[in-house]
């Protein structure tokens, strides 16, 4: 369920997405179609577009929408051809007047591009939405790889979106990386709290550059600048520089893909869960994967060195009745229980402060460790979601504090799944990345948990966490929550509000309805 050419038009929102209609593994990949007026609330519709054409009749693969200015919206998307090479093809509306954008068309003249000179004939997909140049002219760019290991963006110009040039160069290039797919290229405001259009430039901006990693499954981004004239992008600090450095999601995350929200002026990420049980189980179940809530993407004018991701606004419609626990005293080596009900459907807001109780030491510990067993002097300390009463099943997502050689606390955050499920045949790991948490802050984290999806967010966003779980015990009204330190050298004490969630409605579409 890898999204393709998200948008926004006449009242609602598109997800366009890789889908098999035959089966809950791969292959066949047509694209599925549905809509919503919330970003929550979901409408599936017939399938947009089907492999049914030489160039794509082994795929129709990822794309990207781009909106003219005159109205008219072009579609790109990569098509594997009968001789299995990856090509660009275009597509658009039938009809722009139809709010529902049903039916899509070809173009004739497809494909729009193939593979140039040097670049692989199956390495070549992804194009992203365009931007305006200063010249008039429209740019893309598309994932390759050079020398199987450099991972490559290359850029073309075009006018009319059925001829282009390649430029010179690459607009950036990660010896080490490997193949870059699923390129995503947008500006931010640097102290600004609205998103930007994709062709947005000037004073003020910040360029990210995306990519999904091939070779590891991760997406990674970094924050740079782009030369319009030279259609060149350089990061901010070359030892994070994308595919080396700061990642998306950590955890089980990829494919991801943004779009600009001109309805509200906001730029909102959409990425992909994908499972880890069998495929075995899959085919069982009659799914596979998932999308996780649409989030926005802001600029962190606060640190410069990241971006904040945070679940869109509409998500907070679902909420029902709260609890509030004020300054719970979690000691060091507890487990708190919080009586809540059912734990199934939460949206939770977290925040912690640490007491000392030991003297400044060097911890051995210096990342997320072994998980949430894995003692340290200021962590872990957080939430088990997703557990039973006997902590039989459980998954913690927590804060570890590490003290340094020159006495400045590192923090991590992260979600251990290594307990989240008694089911042997599925793939459990720690997962999670630094966070940077400031002088003036404690620490707080926001948590969504949907029965087998776990969402969390640390510090407003600047490390985010997707966990896909499969608990056996901790499941419908035998699941609880709740909070833990277990740290050596600190208390905790927490103040904690927690709602209880509604279910989205996700059916097809009824066209008797009124539009």
């Amino acid at each position: 369920m890898v999204v393709a050419g998200p948008l926004y038009h006449k009242g609602w929102y598109h997800l366009f997405y890789q889908y098999n209609p035959d089966s809950a593994i791969w292959g066949n990949i047509t694209w599925g179609h549905a809509v919503s007026r919330d970003l929550i609330h979901w409408l599936y519709l017939p399938l947009a577009m089907v492999p049914d054409r030489w160039y794509d009749i082994n795929g129709a693969w990822t794309g990207s929408a781009t909106l003219l200015p005159d109205g008219q919206i072009v579609m790109l998307y990569t098509g594997k051809t009968n001789e299995s090479v990856q090509v660009q093809n275009l597509a658009y509306p039938a009809n722009l007047s139809d709010p529902l954008l049903i039916d899509w068309l070809k173009y004739p003249g497809n494909p729009v591009l193939v593979p140039p000179t040097g670049i692989e004939a199956d390495e070549f997909r992804d194009p992203t939405t365009g931007w305006l140049g200063p010249d008039g002219a429209w740019r893309i760019t598309i994932g390759s790889r050079f020398n199987s290991t450099i991972g490559i963006s290359l850029v073309y110009k075009t006018t009319n979106f059925t001829d282009y040039e390649l430029l010179d160069g690459v607009l950036h290039e990660v010896p080490g990386t490997g193949m870059w797919e699923c390129v995503d290229f947008y500006p931010v405001a640097i102290n600004g709290t609205v998103g930007l259009d994709t062709s947005a430039l000037g004073p003020g901006i910040k360029h990210v550059l995306k990519a999904s990693l091939d070779d590891t499954k991760v997406d990674h981004y970094a924050l740079g600048t782009y030369d319009p004239v030279t259609d060149k992008w350089t990061p901010d600090n070359p030892e994070e520089d994308v595919g080396i450095g700061l990642k998306v999601d950590y955890g089980r995350y990829y494919a991801s893909k943004t779009f600009y929200d001109q309805n509200k002026e906001r730029r909102v990420l959409w990425g992909w869960i994908n499972e880890t049980d069998t495929e075995t189980a899959d085919l069982k179940k009659g799914w596979a994967s998932l999308q996780t809530i649409p989030r926005t993407v802001l600029y962190d004018n606060k640190t410069g060195t990241n971006l904040l991701q945070w679940p869109v606004e509409e998500v907070e419609s679902l909420r029902l009745n709260s609890t509030v626990f004020k300054e719970v005293l979690v000691e060091a080596g507890s487990v708190v229980p919080l009586d809540i009900g059912t734990a199934t459907q939460l949206d939770i807001l977290a925040e912690f402060e640490i007491e000392s109780l030991a003297s400044n030491t060097t911890d051995q510990v210096s990342d997320c460790g072994d998980g949430a067993v894995d003692r340290s002097t200021f962590g872990p300390f957080g939430v088990l979601v997703i557990a039973d009463d006997s902590l039989s099943e459980l998954t913690p997502v927590y804060f570890r504090p590490v003290n340094t050689s020159d006495g400045s606390l590192k923090t991590y955050f992260c979600a251990d799944e290594t307990r989240s499920s008694k089911a042997a045949d599925v793939f459990k790991q720690v997962y999670g990345g630094k966070v940077p948490v400031l002088d003036d802050e404690n620490y707080n984290m926001r948590v969504l948990v949907d029965h087998s999806i776990v969402e969390s967010f640390g510090q407003g966003g600047r490390t985010v966490i997707s966990s896909r779980i499969y608990p056996t015990e901790a499941i419908y009204g035998a699941a609880r929550l709740f909070l833990f330190n277990n740290a050596t050298g600190v208390n905790v004490k927490a103040t904690i509000k927690i709602w209880e969630v509604n279910s989205a409605f996700i059916r097809p579409f009824h066209f008797e309805e009124t539009l």
